[in-house]
């Protein structure tokens, strides 16, 4: 039987009944894309001892399993608080807060809610006057006496996650755009909390970089499709003929790069990714993380060095006898990313090289760059003869200007699908 429903305004406080488990939800009714909830577990000077006391998608525990983030899809989160370890750990308060870094903003999220639920009692904070914010704190859970209080916070970010963090004395890796924006309260009328300590001089800094933020935008693709989470190694194969040397010369090529990283981190189980290069000759370049991602293409790649023209087949037949013939692992799928500007010729050998590997465990998705010629890639869905279809094509006009949500929309269209196929069929085992 629940208690009477508690019923908080911002500013305002209660205490939660003792109980071995506190029950923290975080959740919306509609939202322009998925809600990302965190907690902040953070000490007397409002901030986090280090970045391991940072629970997020991507790190669902502190050391002490305090606060465990145990359920997260795109519109509701749910945590759940150890009463006793969390009295033991270096931290004051727990601090649950939400971010749109999709896109969209808090104005059109409807019914934004923190529920806590403690044995029999309930205690609920909705957020109803929300703006422009893409960044939230909803309520935060602190220690009193020889207990816990909860408090409605209801304070706005500009600029998402980084800000947001920054306001805990957390430094995001992979740029400071954000660090100008303002935070906003989104309630100005309702009684204020206390302001937040000023930051330290020397942040913690968090190891949460651009390919970790972009990782998630994947997964929310994957989430969309209501696809399960995908182990494959991933490879990408950049076109690096003379007419793509404007894209390396302006980074585009690198961002590129850095897209499809966040896909192998996804995907890989050591967050692995393989490169090539190819133009006349081709490159295998060495394999990256997402620890070593900055500036990777001008570290490894010398334009012009193999030549000025399109030439795929050499290139494709290493890229299999690597997965095929030195590293052979038929548990898992493998996903070529392969970009191409055009000028594409060799029409009978790229067909008889993927037809050949449509008996194998790789999945080629091309992509196409402009507007050009790409010969036998515009006509993959109607190419006869293979074993399973286990080629996509799509082109883009210019890859810079797509969002990452579309861009993973596209790359991942089909190959999940190619998946279940290649397990009934045998390929997979």
């Amino acid at each position: 039987m629940t208690d009477s429903i508690i019923h908080l305004n911002t500013g305002q406080n209660t205490s939660i009944n003792e109980a071995a488990q506190i029950h923290v939800t975080i959740q919306c009714s509609s939202a322009p894309t998925a809600l990302d909830a965190s907690c902040f577990m953070v000490n007397e000077g409002g901030h986090v001892p280090s970045d391991d006391y940072f629970v997020f998608y991507n790190q669902n525990s502190d050391p002490h399993q305090s606060v465990v983030l145990q359920h997260a899809e795109g519109l509701k989160s749910s945590f759940v608080l150890d009463t006793s370890k969390l009295s033991q750990a270096p931290v004051e308060k727990c601090v649950f807060t939400a971010t749109l870094d999709a896109g969209g903003t808090f104005a059109n999220v409807q019914k934004c809610q923190a529920i806590v639920r403690a044995g029999s009692q309930q205690i609920t904070y909705e957020i109803t006057q929300a703006t422009a914010e893409t960044a939230l704190i909803f309520i935060e859970i602190y220690k009193y006496r020889d207990g816990f209080k909860v408090r409605a916070i209801g304070r706005g970010f500009f600029g998402g996650l980084q800000p947001l963090a920054e306001s805990f004395g957390v430094e995001i890796e992979g740029g400071r755009e954000a660090k100008s924006e303002s935070a906003a309260s989104v309630e100005p009328t309702a009684p204020a909390p206390a302001p937040a300590p000023a930051p330290d001089k020397n942040p913690v800094p968090l190891n949460l970089t651009k390919i970790d933020l972009l990782k998630r935008k994947v997964t929310l693709s994957l989430e969309k499709k209501k696809v399960a989470p995908i182990q494959a190694r991933v490879a990408v194969v950049f076109d690096a003929s003379g007419s793509m040397y404007s894209l390396y010369r302006k980074g585009i090529v690198q961002q590129a790069f850095e897209r499809i990283l966040a896909i192998a981190s996804a995907f890989d189980d050591n967050g692995e990714l393989d490169v090539w290069f190819f133009a006349k000759d081709f490159l295998r370049a060495p394999s990256v993380t997402a620890q070593d991602y900055e500036n990777y293409i001008d570290r490894t790649y010398t334009l012009g060095s193999k030549g000025g023209t399109n030439n795929e087949p050499p290139v494709m037949e290493d890229v299999i006898r690597k997965y095929t013939v030195e590293e052979p692992n038929v548990r898992i799928p493998t996903y070529i990313i392969f970009f191409s500007d055009g000028g594409v010729s060799q029409k009978g050998k790229i067909m008889r090289l993927i037809t050949e590997s449509s008996y194998q465990n790789l999945f080629w998705q091309f992509v196409g760059l402009g507007q050009a010629n790409y010969g036998i890639l515009e006509k993959l869905d109607d190419m006869s003869g293979r074993f399973i279809d286990n080629a996509n094509f799509f082109a883009l006009d210019d890859i810079s200007k797509i969002s990452d949500e579309e861009l993973y929309d596209r790359l991942l269209s089909e190959f999940p699908d190619w998946i279940k196929e290649a397990r009934s069929k045998g390929i997979l085992a």
